[in-house]
């Protein structure tokens, strides 16, 4: 039996989540549950630390790595001691290489599936869907993420909350940060602005978790009447003109709403005779959707009910109609598609919209009457039982008047009318019928079943053969145009699934999410097998896991399914509700072959992602030591030589020479230096952990400390920044490394005589350094290149660096808030511009100092 999965879900880093998780331990132990502690971080933190007291901790895994130890989640450990329940924290953690899953995740569905209950920790910021989303909140790039079906599939998510404000006095009291990194902390990533975002991020992903399981618990308990617990409002589509005017007016009905979904729903008859017209529906969908809705179909033949099925699936709480294009002699024969869904609606509210379509008439081209259903053949055996007495006794007075060719046209005549009405059987009751009638009392001699004329009994049998021509004709044409019909809906359900998919929506996860709402099943489960099949002569049956679901219980093996359709040896696709006609699962066979092609798209993307660090890692690390293998060296060799002379004991040195070897050493020494720090830098950054602090600073105060930096080069720099300018936000010692990393590289590339230049100029909100230099320049459709770590484009030796100095100037200026662009400089060369934000309602002041941590 499988394990449990609670997760603690944390709306940013310090809000309490190991805390909580320990704590839930603690009481499971309390109450006699075998609990241990896999792995648990406490990140120093003194309160959290205390609840781990008297808790059994199984030993971590220790790995070695690049000459380092690193421990690791020991899993084995775990399966092997076989608690109840299991503490792991980090649930987005990566593994260090070398262990036997890539992600903490993996070690945690290896523990589910040894049947151990497990309770876990992970951050929304770690969640796939919303990763793009946090860092440009934030702008921290998190290189941990957790794709969210794993999260979804826990049993218990729960949410830890902590208001900003509270949480940015639980880090001013030192109990997230140590004290040295609180200050920087809260000035870039805990602002407030960036934590209130976060926590709505959070709270809209577990609403949508509990509208799952409410749809779920409602689908258990067979629940169908809506729980008015959102607004979701439904507005349905026929296909016709009238749709926009609907859509517009369901969309102002779910603005007035705060948080309202808007849904947007079409019909197509089992038959395929909804008489939508594809163009207006295709823009209607893309009217929907730019309104902040959601474009939906099912398949019913009951439209009504089709419709009421699906609102109350989606615990709709309104439904937009049309009012009715049928004229009112229609309206006199059907009450109609509106009367009858108010009808029965129940608590759903239910609004019928006027719009110039009304009572114009349907016309649609699409409407074919030779679709037989069972209320046409109905009328065509009362028209068969009724018309053929009524027409003899219409004609028995003129018997003697009208000629007998005649009588049989007009019975010919009513038996076409019953075959184009009821189909083949009404059509050949009637002509056997019309047949005896006639015999009886319009051939001589009346009232007898005998007919004296031959020519007589030529006629009747003619009538018979032709009635029971055009009966079967008219029959046979219905059947295929019901067979064309049913093609061109399976059709449309076929192109509008995978138009979701096309138009960005992830692949699994919408296949199965609109299966399950075009056919109103209750759920729909992709089953993979789990492990090897079992042997034919093996009685034991075999082991199926859950790879994607969409709706209420899911189906955990296919002989529970309602429908199943087998996609290969180890895949299974099935669906839960109601059993499927042949029709309906040819339409299923497709897109569970679609889905099996999705579910090996995941993987491969899962697989994908988690080699693409491996392979980035291996390129930086090849490239680090091609690139480095030279110039670290080279420093060394020289200072090396220096200080070997300066020891050496067979020449005597002057003092000159002494200077000259120590200078030489020196030099080597900073080059060095500057070389190691570049590359530190680089690592911190690319890691996340390099934290700026900006705050208010002048430019004519840091420019010249970085033309100082440069050494024997400063000479060949000139800046020119003007004091009036305002002052920057910016990290003084980071702004500092960016602009002596970006004047050494342009003193590289000048020639002799032409100094580089350092300007300054305000634009707006911003302010512009440029470092112009005069050297070859480089072409547009490379500068991106420059950028990239260990490049040298253009340089003319190799002894110049590893290429870090460009690269670490763009990622320190971003770190910072700012951007660092490339620009020909006019007359030949290459400037570099760094932008950087004033500091709002400030022209000119003095350097202010980092926020109080108590605000």
């Amino acid at each position: 039996m499988r394990g449990r999965l609670r997760v603690y879900l944390g709306a940013a880093p310090g809000v309490g989540k190991t805390y909580a998780m320990l704590s839930e331990g603690r009481r499971a132990r309390e109450r006699g549950k075998d609990v241990v502690v896999g792995f648990v971080e406490t990140h120093g933190r003194p309160r959290t630390a205390v609840l781990l007291d008297g808790m059994e901790v199984v030993p971590r895994r220790s790995v070695v790595h690049r000459g380092a130890t690193f421990t690791e989640l020991d899993v084995r450990a775990v399966v092997a001691r076989a608690p109840a329940v299991a503490l792991v924290d980090e649930l987005a953690h990566t593994n260090v290489p070398g262990s036997k899953h890539a992600k903490r995740w993996q070690d945690i569905e290896e523990l589910l599936d040894a049947g151990i209950d497990v309770v876990t920790t992970v951050n929304v910021q770690h969640l796939e869907s919303v990763n793009d989303v946090v860092q440009e909140i934030t702008g921290v790039p998190q290189r941990e993420t957790v794709p969210d079906e794993v999260v979804r599939r826990a049993d218990q998510i729960e949410l830890v909350d902590m208001s900003p404000e509270a949480l940015r006095r639980r880090m001013a009291h030192g109990n997230v940060y140590a004290p040295e990194k609180v200050d920087a902390a809260m000035s870039n990533y805990f602002r407030v602005g960036n934590l209130t975002a976060l926590r709505e991020l959070a709270l809209l992903w577990v609403a949508g978790k509990v509208d799952d399981q409410l749809g779920r618990y409602r689908a258990q308990h067979g629940i169908d009447h809506p729980w008015e617990t959102r607004e979701r409002v439904v507005v349905a589509l026929t296909g016709g003109p009238e749709g926009d005017t609907l859509i517009r007016r369901a969309a102002r009905i779910a603005a007035r709403t705060k948080g309202a979904d808007l849904l947007a729903v079409h019909v197509t008859h089992a038959d395929g005779l909804a008489g939508a017209d594809p163009a207006d529906l295709a823009r209607q969908r893309s009217l929907a959707e730019s309104l902040g809705g959601s474009y939906h179909q099912v398949v019913g033949d009951d439209v009504p009910r089709a419709l009421l099925g699906f609102a109350r699936g989606v615990n709709a709480t309104q439904l937009v109609l049309g009012a009715s294009r049928r004229g009112r002699f229609a309206q006199l024969l059907s009450r109609g598609v509106g009367v009858e869904t108010t009808a029965l609606s129940g608590p759903i509210d239910v609004h019928l919209v006027t719009h110039e379509e009304a009572k114009k008439g349907r016309g649609r081209p699409g409407r074919s009457r030779a679709a037989l259903d069972g209320g046409r053949r109905l009328t065509g055996w009362a028209v068969a039982v009724a018309g053929m007495p009524l027409l003899t006794a219409a004609l028995l007075p003129a018997r003697d008047v009208i000629s007998l060719p005649s009588e049989i046209l007009l019975f010919l005549c009513l038996v076409v009318g019953v075959a184009l009405t009821g189909g083949r059987w009404p059509a050949m009751a009637a002509a056997v019928g019309g047949s005896l009638l006639l015999n009886w009392y319009f051939t001589p001699p009346f009232g007898r079943l005998t007919i004296a004329d031959p020519e007589n009994l030529l006629a009747l049998v003619v009538f018979v053969l032709v009635a029971a021509a055009v009966s079967t004709i008219v029959d046979l044409a219905a059947r295929r145009s019901r067979e064309a019909a049913r093609a061109r809906a399976d059709a449309e359900v076929l192109s509008t699934l995978a138009g979701h998919v096309l138009r960005g929506e992830a692949a699994l996860p919408s296949l199965l999410a609109r299966l399950r709402e075009t056919f109103g099943l209750d759920s729909v489960t992709l089953l993979e097998r789990a492990g090897e099949p079992a042997p034919d002569d093996q009685a034991e049956p075999a082991a199926w896991r859950i790879a994607a679901t969409s709706g209420g219980e899911p189906c955990v093996c296919p002989g529970a399914a309602d429908t199943d359709v087998q996609i290969g040896e180890d895949l299974v696709l099935a669906a839960r509700g109601r059993l499927l006609d042949a029709g309906d699962r040819r339409v299923l066979e497709a897109f569970a072959a679609e889905a099996a092609v999705a579910l090996r798209q995941r993987r491969l993307q899962e697989e994908a992602d988690r080699a693409g660090p491996l392979a980035e890692a291996d390129r930086m690390r090849t490239a680090l030591l091609a690139a480095v293998s030279h110039d670290l060296r080279t420093p060394l060799a020289a200072a090396k030589a220096a200080v070997q002379s300066l020891r050496g004991r067979d020449v005597a040195w002057t003092a000159q020479d002494r200077d000259e070897l120590l200078a030489t050493a020196d030099e080597s020494l900073d080059r060095l230096d500057r070389l190691v720090a570049n590359l530190l830098d680089m690592s911190r950054l690319q890691a996340g952990a390099l934290g700026p602090a900006p705050r208010p600073v002048a430019l004519e105060e840091v420019v010249p400390r970085a033309i100082d930096d440069l050494g024997p080069l400063r000479d060949r720099v000139e800046g020119d920044v003007s004091v009036d300018l305002p002052e920057i936000v910016a990290d003084p010692a980071l702004l500092e490394r960016v602009l002596v990393n970006l004047m050494s590289n342009a003193v590289r590339h000048s020639p002799p005589g032409r100094p580089v230049l350092v300007t300054a100029s305000r634009h707006g909100d911003q302010v512009e350094i440029r470092v112009i230099d005069r050297g070859p320049g480089i072409p547009p459709e490379i500068r991106d290149r420059v950028f990239l770590p260990f490049q040298r484009l253009g340089d003319r030796h190799n002894d110049t660096g590893v290429g870090l100095g460009l690269a670490l100037a763009r990622g320190l200026t971003e770190a910072m808030g700012g951007t660092l662009e490339p620009e020909e400089t006019p007359g030949g060369g290459l400037t570099m511009i760094v932008t950087l934000p004033v500091p709002a309602g400030r022209d000119r002041t003095t350097a202010a100092g980092p926020p109080d941590a108590s605000s």
